[in-house]
């Protein structure tokens, strides 16, 4: 065979695959009401209740993405610093409570031993 019926059949081939791949693939994945409609019902219920909250955890998790890449930093810098802040602050609310819970036992025992 001659060498252009060689490279015809590569680029035919070529093209088979790299086109009809794809096609095929998307023909045989389900959409999603498909998919929803295989579930269980108590899956189906569950999704239906925490889609809500999934979609405003993303749309929160977008609005942060946008936050970050408007920094001069790497987003990754960027995340890792206000997780940092978000860990302090917890730190700093955790230490405020345990103060005022070692606070409040004094005052019960001044009061126990002041009674007696």
């Amino acid at each position: 065979m001659s060498r252009t019926g060689t490279w015809l059949k590569m680029l035919v081939a070529g093209t088979v695959i790299c086109v009809g791949g794809p096609a095929f693939v998307q023909y045989i994945r389900p959409t999603d009401e498909e998919l929803f409609k295989r579930y269980n019902p108590d899956l189906q219920k569950r999704s239906l209740e925490e889609g809500d909250r999934r979609a405003r955890e993303f749309d929160d998790y977008v609005t942060r993405l946008k936050q970050w890449s408007k920094s001069d930093k790497s987003i990754w810098f960027a995340a890792q610093e206000q997780q940092d802040q978000k860990r302090t602050e917890l730190e700093t609310q955790r230490n405020q409570a345990n103060e005022e819970a070692r606070i409040q036992r004094e005052e019960m025992r001044k009061e126990l031993l002041g009674e007696k």
